[in-house]
């Protein structure tokens, strides 16, 4: 199967213009309906508004076997209000209708998607805006029907690697995928840490001898240091534990201002 035309996509349009600006992308992580749809909305405007160059929109799942306490706690209170694949969904058709231009993608397990009926799922995105998809429960040797869809509709799915892939996965996920490579740092599931692996140049390394694809790291980032530290060898830092735990410290009223400045405190 052909790899799908990346150089035509919003993502990989987005990694190629901050390359020659000589910027690292900065993708903050915002749950989908924490702590309340509406909220959500005026989240990832803030995000954008305040300099995140791309967004992830966290699909709430009962199981996230990927997160830790923090995306677990915020994707919970979003199923305690109802929040489902649909809201997700006129989430990004109505921020779009508003005019955002960045790129939107949507991070969820596969149960819900399967359960929508995967041509459905990209098809309705699609027309939505949503830009990419990362998947962390689906393997790549059992991504036919949900990569032909992408390809279908000109989406970017992108693959999770870890420090223990080996080289046949890493090869797999970057023929397989598009947009970027989603490089989780660490052997463990998502939350703020104080510093970064001492063994992360090595490891992006051996990700690097496999693709010419955008690499982001994820899984830890909390501070302005992680962000530089992560542009010396990548091109992409996500944020996602560390944001939700600085959105918890404030009202909810006060959450879009504290998204926006947890941006610019990244941002440094």
């Amino acid at each position: 199967m052909t790899a799908p035309p990346t150089s035509t996509s919003r993502i990989a349009g987005a990694f190629a213009r901050l390359k020659e600006e000589g910027k690292t992308a900065l993708m903050p992580y915002h749950a989908a309906g924490f702590p309340t749809l509406e909220g959500s909305r005026k989240i990832i405007a803030s995000l954008v508004e305040a300099g995140a160059d791309m967004v992830e929109i966290g699909i709430p799942f009962s199981d996230p076997i990927a997160d830790g306490p923090s995306v677990q706690v915020a994707s919970q209170i979003a199923l305690e209000q109802g929040t489902r694949l649909t809201d997700c969904i006129d989430l990004v058709r109505q921020l779009r209708a508003e005019g955002m231009t960045a790129p939107l993608l949507f991070m969820g397990y596969y149960n819900p998607i399967l359960k929508y009926g995967v041509a459905r799922y990209v098809a309705e995105c699609a027309a939505a805006g949503v830009d990419g998809f990362i998947v962390p429960d689906l393997p790549t040797e059992e991504s036919d029907t949900l990569r032909h869809e992408c390809l279908i509709h000109g989406r970017d799915l992108i693959f999770m690697v870890a420090p223990t892939s080996t080289e046949s996965r890493l090869a797999s996920a970057a023929a397989r995928g598009s947009g970027f490579l989603y490089c989780v740092s660490v052997t463990g599931v998502t939350g703020a840490r104080k510093r970064m692996s001492a063994t992360l140049d090595d490891y992006i390394e051996r990700i690097r001898s496999h693709t010419d694809l955008p690499l982001a790291i994820g899984f830890g980032i909390s501070k302005p240091e992680h962000v530089s530290q992560v542009g010396k060898i990548a091109d992409g830092a996500i944020v996602g534990a560390a944001l939700i735990d600085a959105l918890n410290e404030v009202p909810d009223v006060e959450k879009p201002a504290r998204a926006a400045a947890f941006v610019r405190y990244l941002r440094g």
